[in-house]
């Protein structure tokens, strides 16, 4: 069953029950209290009786001296302590209630009889009789007129009840279909989404502000991500599989070339041989980078620990320059102690150090400032139209020169990555020509403890 009729089924269901529960509770109430009224009633007359008939005259007859208080609608009649009836009198239509058995009574009694298809209101009571003898006086009226306001208010509720019904129904209707508008739309763009291969978004009601809305609005902004992560997604396999298609091809055109000459020329055997390595360790290179960025996506196992950003930085700086023979000066402005992953800052530091290697000539320098550490080279800079896309993978500045210095357009990317990972950030000022700087900026560990102090309180 579709939630539409559901939700109209449900809700047309409970208001339905509602309103014979709430109706039905309204009727009996007002019967019992008619019945309390009516037994009330006929108690006030049995006392006005009972008042009336006190030491009877020894010449009246009990039935003449009953018949000046009978009912218009009724009995009454006394009954001795035998249960023999001394003297009753019942009006025309009610000729049937003497052959109503009588009961001696002691103490009042009241109560609601029916006789036939009518009901009576009856109500026993002691009188003194005759020689000072206890009877009772029992009186009977009939609740024709009770019942027939009964009659009333029944088909009075049971109107009320269907011209109540019929509104709810078409008002659950109307929730119902408003309810699973959006979600019948939804369900609509997501098959057209399907079938299309297209990210389509859901219409919104700008004047509507609920969950429903909220929910197209989030819907929306998903089909945007989704959107953008697929554009992304797309270009990084194009990228990917152009950045392994050349390194491939020149493995298998060496590969050959090894397969027809390489015996006969030891040279073009050196030669090929050196090509098909330094191929492979880009392959390498270029795999290990993506299996880092892949791993990014899911979770960085991040280890902190209190590093003094001078100590490290100098040490960093020792080890950059004995693998690749490259000066770098070292200037401590403001040393500082974070608390951060010490491993991951090394690799954003080698990755900024690795590119102004690639990308000048001359001494790299390295500077320790307030929170930050800047990389600075004297290179060829980068022009201002691209510095906003350096962080994209892929993205290379100059294709040509970026395949003679080995670089894949990743570095910065899963420096930026791994930045985020660890809470601090990066950016790059350059000039084309002029050189390039590289900043990382990090949270002083004073503020770091002040962060915690105020997450403990």
């Amino acid at each position: 069953m579709k939630l539409k009729n559901k939700i109209h089924l449900g809700t047309s269901v409970l208001l339905i029950v509602i309103v014979i529960v709430m109706n039905t509770a309204v009727y009996f109430a007002a019967g019992s209290m008619l019945k309390e009224a009516d037994l009330d009633r006929t108690v006030a007359e049995a006392r006005r009786i009972m008042t009336g008939v006190l030491n009877p005259a020894a010449s009246v007859s009990s039935a003449d001296l009953l018949r000046a208080y009978a009912p218009a609608d009724g009995m009454v009649r006394i009954i001795l302590p035998d249960s023999t009836v001394d003297g009753v009198s019942a009006s025309p239509g009610a000729i049937d209630l003497r052959d109503i058995e009588a009961v001696y009574e002691t103490a009042e009694q009241r109560n609601v009889i029916e006789v036939g298809s009518a009901r009576y209101a009856r109500v026993i009571a002691p009188v003194i009789w005759r020689n000072g003898d206890v009877a009772s006086l029992e009186i009977m009226e009939n609740l024709q007129a009770t019942d027939r306001i009964l009659d009333i208010l029944r088909i009075v509720l049971i109107a009320a009840s269907i011209l109540a019904v019929i509104p709810a129904v078409i008002s659950a209707r109307v929730l119902g279909t408003v309810i699973s508008n959006p979600i019948v739309n939804m369900t609509q763009t997501m098959r057209h989404i399907r079938e299309s291969g297209r990210y389509e978004q859901i219409e919104m009601n700008s004047k509507q502000n609920d969950e429903l809305n909220e929910m197209a609005e989030t819907f929306n902004d998903m089909m945007e991500q989704l959107e953008k992560n697929y554009v992304k997604q797309e270009a990084f396999v194009q990228n990917a599989s152009h950045e392994l298609k050349t390194p491939l091809t020149v493995v298998e055109s060496y590969a050959n070339l090894l397969k027809r000459r390489g015996k006969d020329r030891p040279d073009l055997f050196d030669e090929s041989v050196e090509a098909i390595h330094e191929e492979a360790v880009r392959m390498k290179e270029l795999t290990q980078q993506l299996l880092t960025l892949a791993r990014s996506d899911e979770s960085w196992n991040i280890q902190k620990e209190s590093v003094h950003v001078a100590s490290f930085v100098k040490e960093a700086a020792e080890a950059f320059e004995k693998a690749y023979d490259r000066r770098i000066d070292v200037g401590v402005h403001a040393p500082f102690t974070i608390i951060t992953d010490r491993a991951k800052l090394r690799q954003i530091l080698y990755i900024f150090l690795d590119n102004a290697r690639k990308y000048s000539d001359d001494e790299i320098h390295l500077l320790v400032e307030k929170n930050e550490i800047r990389v600075i080279d004297k290179g060829i800079g980068i022009p201002s139209s691209d510095i906003d896309k350096i962080f994209d993978r892929f993205y290379r500045v100059d294709k040509a020169r970026s395949r003679k210095t080995g670089g894949f357009g990743l570095g910065l990317s899963l420096a930026k990555d791994i930045a985020v990972a660890i809470g601090a950030d990066v950016k790059i000022e350059s000039e084309e020509g002029k050189g390039t700087t590289a900043i990382i900026t990090l949270s002083d560990i004073s503020e770091y403890r002040a962060t915690m102090n105020e997450k403990t309180e």
